[in-house]
Parts: C-alpha cells; sequence; structure tokens
C-alpha cells in the first residue's frame, strides 16, 4: 500500500506541487476568515477543476464549516479532502467474462493512445490475461508499425491492414482473429480524430458497428483516451466522444506531465464516466488501475 501511494505521489507531483501547492499555505493552522474562500476558489480553479465544479465544492464546504461550526484552516483542509473524494468514482471491476473481450481504444490525435494500449496489455498480461492488438489506425504513418513493435516487445499479436486501408476491415478481422485463437481481451487501437471532424466521428461508429458484426454484442468496452496535459480541453473532447458512441470508461494519460489534474474531477461531474486507468509515468509498468483515494492523496501530498 505504501509503494502504491507512494507511486501516485511521485506521478501527481506537477499537480501537487503547482496550484494544489498553495493549500499548504492557505489551510495550515489559521482560523478560517473570509478571504479564505476566495483564495480556496483560486486555487481550485487553477488546478483546473472547473468553475462549475469549483462552485460546487466551495458552497459544500461553506455549508460544513456552518453545520459542524468549523473554525480551523487545518479542519477545512481535511474536509476539502474527503468532498474531493466523494466526487470521484470507484471504478467497478472489469467484467471480462466473455472471452474475447472486445475493447476499442479512441481518442484525438496525440493523446498517447497507441503507447496507452501497450501499457494496458502488459497491465492484463500480469494479470494472465491472453492478449492480442488491432492495428485499425491505418492513417497515421507508422501507427501499425509502432503497435507491432509494441507487439513483439510483449509477445502480443497484432492484425494489422494495409496503410490507408479500412480500418473498419482491420477491427473485423482482429475480432475474428481473437475468437479462432481464443485469446482473453483484444484491444483495438483506431486512428486519432479531431472532435470537430463528423466524417471522421462517423468512421468511428462504422467500426463500431463493425465490431458487433464480427462478435455479437462487441465492442464489450469502449475507453477514450484523454491526454491530461489539456486540461479543460479534454472535457470537451470528452463531449464530443460521448455524443458519437458509447463510451464506458476514461483513461487520463499523461498525468505525471500535468499540472492540471483537477480535470478529473469536471470529467465526472459532467459526464458520469468512470476513470479507468491513469498514467503516472513513461515506462509500461506506470499505467495504474485509477484508484481515487490515492489520487486525492496525491494531489494534496504537498
Amino acid at each position: 500500500m505504501a509503494e502504491m501511494l507512494s507511486r501516485w505521489r511521485e506521478g501527481l507531483s506537477k499537480s501537487s506541487k503547482s496550484a494544489f501547492g498553495r493549500l499548504a499555505g492557505l489551510l495550515g493552522a489559521s482560523e478560517i476568515k473570509e478571504g479564505t474562500w476566495d483564495e480556496l476558489e483560486a486555487i481550485l480553479i487553477q488546478a483546473d477543476l472547473g468553475i462549475d465544479t469549483t462552485s460546487d465544492v466551495i458552497r459544500a464546504l461553506q455549508r460544513l464549516v456552518r453545520d459542524r461550526g468549523l473554525t480551523r484552516s487545518d479542519e477545512l483542509r481535511l474536509a476539502l479532502q474527503a468532498e474531493l473524494r466523494a466526487r470521484l468514482i470507484t471504478p467497478a471491476a472489469l467484467d471480462w467474462s466473455v472471452r474475447p473481450t472486445v475493447v476499442l481504444l479512441v481518442g484525438v490525435n496525440g493523446s498517447g493512445k497507441t503507447t496507452t494500449i501497450a501499457k494496458l496489455g502488459k497491465h492484463f498480461i500480469n494479470q494472465g490475461k491472453s492478449i492480442m492488438f488491432g492495428a485499425a489506425d491505418t492513417f497515421r504513418a507508422a501507427a501499425a508499425d509502432q503497435l507491432q513493435a509494441w507487439g513483439d516487445r510483449l509477445q502480443v499479436p497484432v492484425i494489422s491492414g494495409q496503410p490507408d486501408g479500412d480500418p473498419g476491415a482491420v477491427a473485423f478481422n482482429a475480432v475474428q482473429a481473437a475468437v479462432a485463437r481464443q485469446v482473453d481481451i483484444v484491444l483495438i487501437d483506431t486512428a486519432g480524430r479531431l472532435q470537430t471532424r463528423s466524417n471522421l466521428m462517423e468512421e468511428l461508429k462504422k467500426i463500431h458497428r463493425v465490431v458487433g458484426r464480427a462478435l455479437p454484442g462487441a465492442p464489450h468496452a469502449l475507453w477514450l483516451v484523454l491526454d491530461a496535459t489539456t486540461g479543460q480541453n479534454a472535457l470537451q473532447q470528452a463531449r464530443a466522444f460521448t455524443d458519437a458512441v458509447k463510451v464506458s470508461g476514461v483513461i487520463l494519460a499523461k498525468l505525471d506531465s500535468s499540472a492540471r489534474g483537477g480535470m478529473a474531477f469536471a470529467i465526472q461531474r459532467e459526464l458520469r464516466l468512470p476513470i479507468l486507468f491513469a498514467g503516472l509515468g513513461e515506462k509500461l509498468e506506470d499505467l495504474q488501475a485509477f484508484d481515487p483515494e490515492s489520487f486525492v492523496d496525491g494531489i494534496l501530498s504537498s
């Protein structure tokens, strides 16, 4: 447990040392003053919780302070920690009862999607699962080569197609191959797309339908990879993808490179989607199953 907390604190050090770092000075041993609320509000907005989420948090804390008669700012810090934790959904255990379980990975260009697939592969291999990759990103130069390199490193088979080929056909073939080889999980990469390009979103819907034809009930999960360094922009991306397809969970990539960890709370408030994994470093082992307790502890650790 101590090792896990240490990993989260290290991975979230940029968030904890930037905006959240000011909390140490504000919520020390002094009395709660009128100006405390304005400064706390500024800190939370700077940390990228978003204006609406920040307003909700401030109102909840003011009500708590009034009802419990809290007077010291260190008491307010504990209340803030509990309030932030309460705003994060605890992810349900992943269901692998269907074999193969088909997972589509989606996201915008540059979100870290292909590398995240490799990290997911490593994570599930460590759990004793057999894995297959589907390289349905046929448009980005060297995308299939990148995934193949990860597959070779992890000894995971990769199903790919021709450059500029039909991504739906690749996804279809990957699912059929996973069925034939009795693989536990097939992770399918898709082309990064701008949320403003309706034609690309229509293509994503097509891939979704084609996978369902290859295996009724598939895809069993559709995970949206978001670049945590983009802050509130990631929320706009998430809305566009959830409008196009049924996203079942979120992966926060590059969380270790971001000073905007507060955007996780905005995602939860606006979309009510569980955050399933968080990228806390560049190594394959640095993708961690999302743990709300460790996340809140990490961003407040300074």
